[in-house]
């Protein structure tokens, strides 16, 4: 076979073999396929889709094209939480630790942040002294010792992944929900865990805008997933606002702190859920047991003194979990209501964006994050305002970017006359038997 006649049977729609699949990902992954014509067959996958086989086909070749860590030395349930994505989405921070305290064991692998979503390893790093690069053995021990442990993705995890997509970013090809889907399964499966839970966003601030189309890619996921023989499930979450008080990196951490510490808000409603769905998953709760075990490692200060034993055991200052106010911010500015009014809608990307402006993203993959920098929301939609109300406090350094995010953030966030409707946190679960609205 040859690639040319790969490129032509796709471009005519036909479905592809599982050999020409592995043919073509490998092929470009080892340099025998040049770009130019792997980026006809992916426009070609991208204008006429792939079968459900096809696509489990093509994760299966990603995953296959590194590592696959073997995560049952363990001994016990390994369970894995993925987020397509979002701003303020700093949910794994706080249930790796709650997770732990209920009996599973969290061996996750996270990646850094690029433009206007924050990435779980640079909010880690904003702890001083925390190692992000264990050695596979290192990593294997502080999740055998401690129940949770969270690194940095291995170079050789998923190869092929890395590459399609670098592709995929620079020629038109990333809103592909087969190619979206082969991406994220290949590194989840290749990861190790036996239990994964997705949690795919919609909205403003996410890649996908809306819950139908968060829908259909969770439910591709979900099917790959349980042909490969994982228990998994997924959530369609809403991304239409910041999901955390606290956006930036040091920010985060500080508004984990305040989860664990039993505060309720919209993040905390979040990690609830999706805590919920993933113990029941394990088989060893149901929804009930799971919410009571859930509530009692945040109630008795277990998840919180987890979190802080997990820093440790990775080489950072524990203090910063037990006394956040240790952790240096920027300069505080505040962003005030020019009218009253209802908040009716906001931007959530430009809340990301304006982040990235004051020094807390990377535009490009070089940049040095500033930890110091972020937001912290004091509104939500729904809530209502009167003229000189904070909307939000905004933190910089030196005034780098300042006038640009406050300019982004007054213009992400609308008022109106009316109330809108309530926004739920989750719009729907994905499960193997189905489709259950919320």
């Amino acid at each position: 076979m040859t690639v040319i006649d790969i490129i032509e049977k796709k471009k005519i729609g036909k479905e592809l073999t599982k050999e020409e699949i592995y043919f073509f990902v490998n092929g470009f992954t080892y340099g025998t396929i040049p770009d130019y014509q792997m980026s006809a067959l992916l426009m070609a996958i991208l204008l006429n889709g792939m079968t459900d086989r096809e696509t489990f086909d093509m994760t299966e070749a990603m995953l296959r094209s590194g590592d696959v860590v073997d995560m049952s030395a363990l001994g016990g349930t390994v369970v894995d939480k993925h987020s397509t994505g979002g701003i303020g989405d700093s949910t794994t921070l706080a249930l790796a630790p709650i997770l732990a305290c209920c009996g599973v064991y969290v061996a996750k692998m996270s990646g850094r942040g690029l433009g206007f979503t924050g990435g779980t390893i640079d909010k880690l790093e904003s702890i001083p002294g925390f190692d992000t690069a264990l050695s596979e053995s290192e990593f294997f021990d502080v999740v055998k010792r401690v129940g949770c442990a969270v690194i940095g993705q291995t170079a050789n995890l998923a190869p092929a992944d890395k590459k399609i997509y670098a592709l995929r970013d620079v020629t038109g090809t990333v809103n592909s929900i087969p190619l979206i889907c082969a991406s994220i399964m290949s590194k989840k499966l290749a990861s190790g865990s036996d239990t994964i839970l997705l949690d795919v966003k919609y909205g403003s601030g996410a890649f996908m805008p809306d819950p139908q189309s968060a829908l259909e890619l969770a439910s591709k996921m979900v099917a790959i997933g349980t042909i490969a023989g994982k228990r998994i499930g997924a959530l369609i979450t809403d991304m239409q606002q910041p999901l955390s008080d606290h956006v930036g990196n040091s920010l985060e951490i500080i508004g984990i702190v305040d989860v664990l510490r039993g505060k309720k808000n919209r993040l905390y409603y979040e990690i609830r859920e999706v805590a919920l769905r993933l113990l029941a998953l394990t088989g060893k709760y149901t929804l009930a047991t799971a919410e009571e075990a859930f509530q009692n490692a945040i109630d008795s200060g277990k998840a919180l003194a987890k979190f802080a034993e997990m820093v440790e055991a990775q080489h950072g200052d524990p203090d910063y979990i037990l006394h956040p106010e240790l952790f240096e911010i920027g300069a505080q500015e505040l962003v005030v209501a020019e009218k009253d009014g209802y908040v009716t809608a906001m931007v959530a990307a430009d809340i990301g964006r304006a982040v990235t402006y004051l020094g807390g993203g990377r535009m490009t993959k070089s940049d040095v994050i500033d930890f110091s920098v972020g937001v912290i929301m004091h509104v939500a939609i729904g809530d209502k305002v009167r003229k000189g109300d904070v909307l939000c406090e905004v933190f910089h350094n030196d005034g780098r970017g300042l006038q640009e995010a406050k300019r982004l953030i007054r213009n992400a966030i609308t008022l109106g006359d009316e109330k809108p409707a309530e926004h739920k946190i989750a719009y729907a679960y994905v499960g193997k038997d189905g489709v259950e609205l919320y």
